[in-house]
């Protein structure tokens, strides 16, 4: 229990009929960034306002950093940064003043000195009144109101919302960062890019239930690839089409071929040691492709 820094076991959450959180399973280190995917709707924001008592949980068992957030919320908040998917700031304070209250009370536990760097890193204007603000500037303050006290545990709900390519950029470098000084980071994101380049593992969670738990790199791996071949002259490829999970995608003039591959490459492999192959190319999709994958299957087969 030392190491584990998430502890959710059949954490259920209702809104009247409707059950948001049908039974959530999750385990997550300290130490690591874990991805939490799922569409709207899925349950990862109730998962996450859960853990800091901002909501109660009709049943199940929940623990953060080892503490009950229904029976210790200020001493779990106190160990956590968190930036949610709407942040609401009082229009008429500054950007300066905004994150001078935070850290007021906060007891001012955060360092000047380093939030006016993390400010800097991300171009934001200290200055500004927070109604001038758009909301990719808004979102800005709301990392910095994440990180600039060094928490134990990062929860992030859509960090990079509204942020240009750059400064996503940035903020990757901060979590990554954060993590290298000892923190956890539990990310939800739409942005499945950044959850591939950041994470150590990934959470699915589908209709409140929490249906695949595995490492980032493993569930890439895990999904087709696309193959193109070109051979010297051209060739009947008839036995490669008939290796297991091997499909063909589309065939030139019989010197080139693209496939599609699921599962292991082994078998494909060992059986163009007997083609005369000039070129040989791979393709992994990205985890986006992965995810859409597993929910246009999952909704082929009946239940979404």
């Amino acid at each position: 229990m030392d190491q584990i820094a998430i502890l959710a076991q059949g954490l259920k959450k209702s809104y009247g009929r409707v059950q948001a959180l049908r039974g959530v399973n999750l385990e997550v280190q300290k130490g690591e960034i874990f991805g939490f995917l799922g569409p709207n709707g899925a349950g990862k924001t109730t998962t996450i306002r859960c853990m800091l008592d901002q909501i109660r949980p009709n049943g199940g068992v929940l623990r953060v950093l080892g503490l009950d957030p229904q029976a210790e919320p200020v001493a779990v908040r106190r160990r956590v940064g968190y930036l949610p998917g709407e942040l609401h700031i009082d229009g008429n304070f500054t950007v300066e003043g905004a994150l001078r209250f935070f850290n007021f009370l906060r007891q001012g536990k955060a360092d000047w000195h380093f939030i006016r760097q993390l400010a800097e890193r991300i171009d934001l204007d200290l200055k500004t009144p927070v109604k001038n603000l758009s909301k990719g500037n808004k979102q800005k303050i709301g990392v910095i109101l994440a990180l600039m006290h060094r928490p134990e545990l990062l929860l992030l709900d859509e960090p990079t919302f509204g942020l240009d390519p750059l400064i996503q950029q940035e903020v990757h470098k901060m979590i990554l960062e954060a993590r290298a000084a000892g923190a956890t980071v539990f990310l939800s994101s739409h942005i499945l890019s950044e959850v591939e380049s950041t994470t150590d593992r990934v959470g699915i969670i589908r209709r409140g239930v929490v249906v695949e738990v595995a490492k980032t790199s493993t569930l890439v791996n895990r999904s087709l690839r696309r193959v193109k071949i070109r051979f010297r002259q051209a060739v009947d490829a008839s036995s490669l089409l008939a290796l297991p999970g091997v499909a063909l995608l589309s065939k030139g003039d019989g010197t080139s071929l693209s496939l599609q591959v699921e599962g292991e490459m082994d078998a494909l492999i060992k059986a163009l040691a007997a083609y005369p192959v000039v070129d040989f190319e791979t393709e992994r999709p990205s985890l986006e492709e992965v995810f859409l994958t597993y929910y246009q299957r999952d909704m082929d087969g009946g239940e979404a």
